[in-house]
């Protein structure tokens, strides 16, 4: 049983898959620009507008988390775990991620963060 709050563990995941999505945006940023696009400046604007928003909420989550005495570590991997050790106002707690259940998280927000956050609020609902 955890003794974070439900929305303590939101932002500590957070600043889990945040950092995940900028790499993954990062190497599409790379692969991008040396692709034989005809137009490569309109996807590269794209993925650089998204990248400033998602380095801006990991901003801010690492704020919250710091005023709040919290931290994340990743501590061990393999093909089909990842452990995180979770420091949240003094407490320890070790928490095991199923890899693809973080893939397919960093995906969800990497479709949220690219076009879904401009959406009408009426139009998330049915996409989510």
């Amino acid at each position: 049983m955890t003794r974070i709050p439900e929305n303590d563990r939101n932002i500590l995941e957070q600043a889990i898959y945040l950092p995940m999505v900028l790499t993954v945006l990062n190497r599409d940023l790379a692969i991008i620009e040396q692709a034989p696009f005809k137009l490569k400046r309109p996807y590269i604007e794209l993925i650089e507008e998204t990248m400033k928003a998602i380095q801006q909420e990991l901003a801010d989550v690492k704020k919250y988390m710091h005023k709040n005495k919290m931290k994340v570590e990743r501590l061990k991997s393999d093909d089909t775990f990842t452990m995180y050790l979770f420091l949240y106002k003094g407490y320890e707690e070790h928490h095991n991620y199923f890899n693809p259940r973080l893939r397919n998280k960093v995906e969800e927000l990497m479709r949220h963060y690219l076009y879904k956050r401009h959406l009408p609020v009426t139009d998330k609902r049915k996409e989510a």
